[in-house]
């Protein structure tokens, strides 16, 4: 079989292939350019990219083969990932892999800006020795405020607490008792801005962010200020800075990033008390080999049908511990559903019940989904596509939970119902330090068999000798048994056989059993 292949479009950090390892074919292009980008992309199965390579719609229609798309970085504003998801294309990134670097850029802009540090060593350089023009100021006993408690906004509060400064913040996502913890009092937007003395901005770009400090929240600064912003350009209203500085409305700046990116002219550049750098947040060796690793370890995963828990348009927020060894359970029963029925299916519910209730489950979902659809097209399924096929067909998904369950400490439950009315419903559960997988349920019959590669299931009217049957008949086919299970709701009743095989039972076999024993249905079914 042909490796997989990966194209990387940007110079990425040398650990990045060794990560991915001898199971891929690696190519490379130049993605800026977008004349090899386009054909290079077409057969590819996943792309690394950065920030220069614009991976769009147009981009994402002309690879036919794409399933993953890696940003080794944080931000994602040249992926379209709506496109990509509705492609069925995951895209992950780095999103903790230059938080270091960014909060200590952060700390050098500021105290760059603060002891004026650029224009006197540009001083000294042309021959001058001018001590008293570039005099500063200290950071002890200042307030610092800053724009956006996250990640690089706790990095930077910690950080700077070595300064002695007073901490305060704005982001309305964090509880104060949370900030209390590491010394930073929230204020509203409006008092920070009047109260700092450095003001420091660590915010995403969004909708709601863009321009949140425009001409009229600078207006509420004191005259002494100075302005850090090494996140996203277009927070800061750049023409709204520009007047306060020229105006001596703000002391200072140490500017990263920019609205339109490059940029190599600003009226900003040309003032001394500005500080500027081409958007070096993420510009260490650490940072990009953290990065180019991270997402690395990300194709491999997407690529072998996983989870990969910095996909971005994947939905089931961050996976607890316990939530793990539900997921190849979830994606298993999904594949059993689906081998059991010979109908379409019209709706799919999940139920997930016991300790893991209280949890996170939406991954779940997802997994279950997969594993229905695996069995029901001839395409990939992933973790991305499953809901995109189920809109798809008109498929409506359900996912509930309940905290209580009777006989299992977590039980997960995937229900199908047909087009024709129909219903069936199968169940399972992890027992022990290895998690081995129960199938615990199917419909009405209670059973206890570990899911195995290969199963295969028969419905028939209760009465002797029927095992032994089954069991002849799978020997003449020369199918070893690994497991067998019988339940039954009533002696003479209905019954239920279940069964794991060590090699898949061809279809004839099948047929041969189901005639034999009066069975009402009979299938073998596959879990991968």
């Amino acid at each position: 079989m042909s490796k997989p292949v990966v194209l990387i479009a940007e110079e990425l950090s040398p650990a990045t292939v060794e990560a991915l390892g001898p199971d891929f074919e690696i190519r490379y292009c130049d993605g800026a350019d977008r004349s090899q980008l386009l054909p290079a992309i077409a057969d590819v199965d996943a792309i690394l990219v950065r920030s220069a390579t614009k991976v769009d719609a147009e981009a994402i229609a002309a690879a036919s083969k794409l399933k993953v798309i890696a940003r080794a970085g944080v931000g994602l504003d040249n992926v379209d990932v709506k496109a990509a998801t509705q492609a069925g294309v995951m895209v992950v990134n780095a999103p903790t892999s230059n938080i270091v670097s960014a909060a200590e850029l952060a700390v050098g802009l500021l105290l760059a800006s603060a002891r004026k540090i650029v224009p006197a060593n540009l001083s000294l350089k042309a021959g001058e020795w001018k001590r008293s023009k570039y005099t500063g100021v200290e950071l002890t006993e200042k307030t610092v405020g800053i724009v956006g408690l996250g990640r690089i906004g706790i990095l930077v509060a910690q950080r700077l607490s070595a300064f002695g400064v007073r901490l305060i913040a704005y982001d309305p996502y964090v509880q104060p008792a949370r900030a209390a913890q590491i010394g930073v009092r929230m204020v509203s937007l409006e008092d920070l801005l009047a109260e700092s003395d450095f003001i420091t901005i660590h915010l995403p770009k969004t909708p709601e962010t863009a321009n949140l400090i425009d001409a009229d929240k600078l207006r509420l600064v004191k005259p002494t200020v100075h302005i850090i912003n090494a996140a996203r350009g277009g927070i800061i209203d750049e023409a709204a800075l520009f007047e306060a500085m020229t105006e001596g409305r703000v002391a200072g700046a140490g500017l990263d990033v920019y609205a339109s990116e490059p940029c190599t002219d600003s009226p900003l550049f040309g003032l001394e008390s500005v500080v500027a750098t081409p958007h070096l947040g993420a510009s260490t060796d650490e940072a990009q080999e953290k990065a180019g690793i991270a997402v690395a370890r990300s194709v491999r995963l997407a690529l072998a049908g996983e989870l990969v828990p910095d996909a971005v348009n994947v939905q089931g927020g961050v996976v607890a511990e316990p939530i793990r060894p539900l997921l190849p359970l979830a994606e298993h029963l999904g594949q059993i559903a689906s081998g059991l029925v010979e109908t379409a299916v019209e709706r799919v519910d999940i139920e997930v019940r016991g300790e893991a209730a209280d949890l996170d489950v939406r991954v779940i979902e997802l997994a279950a989904l997969k594993g229905v659809f695996s069995g029901l097209v001839h395409d990939a399924v992933s973790f991305v596509n499953a809901p995109v096929l189920a809109e798809q067909r008109g498929v409506e998904v359900a996912l509930t939970t309940d905290r209580e369950s009777a006989d299992h400490r977590t039980l997960v439950r995937v229900r199908l119902t047909l087009t024709d009315g129909a219903m069936l419903s199968v169940a399972g559960t992890v027992t022990g330090a290895r998690h081995v997988e129960k199938l615990v349920e199917v419909d009405e019959f209670d059973v206890d068999v570990p899911i195995s590669e290969h199963m295969a299931l028969f419905r028939y009217h209760d009465r002797p000798g029927m095992v032994g049957v089954v069991g002849r008949l799978l020997g003449e086919a020369s199918i070893n048994i690994g497991g067998m299970q019988v339940s039954r709701d009533d002696a003479g009743g209905h019954a239920l056989i279940v069964l794991t095989v060590d090699s898949p039972v061809p279809a004839p076999t099948l047929s041969n059993i189901v005639d034999e024993i009066g069975a009402h249905t009979g299938r073998g079914v596959s879990v991968v």
